[in-house]
């Protein structure tokens, strides 16, 4: 069957491709390379590109045609980088260093089970806030997630957020086991379509991803009307659905 070239096939990672900061097990990176043969392919994820690779693998740029760390702060396709943009040079640096200090002493009187190291990372498209610290082991993030879940911790930050900063245009997102995303408005994942309006053939664009409920990272992307959305619950059911829809 020949490829599609008018048909873009657009994945988020953790969850999607991958268990959630996990790496992409050898049947997955089989099926892409298989996918890749019939249809144009792309990855969309709010973690940079040293995390992907991380992830998918030091050559995640080659096995794509399309590439967007941080939402598409940083744009590649065909493994060359040709766009990049910076949420520091957007907010500036008074804003930054206000927002930074809230979320850090926030963090500091948050009573949950146990605290790490890493509260904010800096990012070149956000802020990423964790209230346990991203150095936490995997289990216990696993349970952080469990107990986030059951008492709203995110959820309750992202709100007072909302109040204290109603006048910087930001959007906040929960991804991921144990942190959310800050970045400015319309810098979700659909940052990355603005790219596809120079590529013609591109007709169709079908996204993927597990984070697809209001208030996930997922949402925007999953719900434009640039997009047809496919949510997902694990990498299995990813490809499950791809091979039931573009590879039967």
């Amino acid at each position: 069957m020949a490829r599609r070239s008018d048909c873009l096939v657009l994945f988020d990672v953790d969850g999607t491709l991958t268990k959630p900061r996990g790496s992409a097990t050898e049947e997955m990176l089989a099926f892409l390379k298989e996918l890749r043969s019939q249809v144009v392919i792309g990855v969309v994820g709010g973690s940079d590109l040293k995390k992907q690779k991380e992830q998918l693998g030091d050559n995640c740029l080659e096995m794509f045609d399309f590439f967007f760390p941080e939402n598409g702060l940083a744009a590649y396709k065909q493994g060359l980088l040709f766009s990049e943009t910076s949420f520091k040079d957007h907010l500036g640096e008074e804003k930054m260093q206000r927002l930074i200090n809230f979320c850090l002493r926030y963090i500091a009187d948050l009573d949950i089970p146990i605290k790490r190291g890493t509260f904010i990372e800096f990012r070149k498209g956000m802020l990423n806030v964790s209230p346990i610290g991203r150095n936490c082991s995997q289990s216990e993030r696993d349970d952080y997630e469990k107990f986030d879940l059951a008492n709203g911790i995110r959820k309750a930050f992202i709100a007072r957020l909302k109040e204290e900063f109603a006048d910087f245009n930001l959007r906040f997102s929960i991804g991921g086991q144990i942190s959310f995303d800050i970045f400015p408005e319309g810098w979700d994942k659909t940052y990355c379509l603005r790219f596809l309006d120079t590529e013609p053939e591109i007709k169709e664009v079908h996204f993927f991803g597990d984070k697809t409920f209001e208030g996930g990272n997922d949402y925007e992307i999953f719900t434009s009307d640039r997009t047809i959305g496919h949510s997902v619950t694990c990498p299995e059911d990813t490809m499950r659905m791809c091979k039931e829809l573009f590879m039967a």
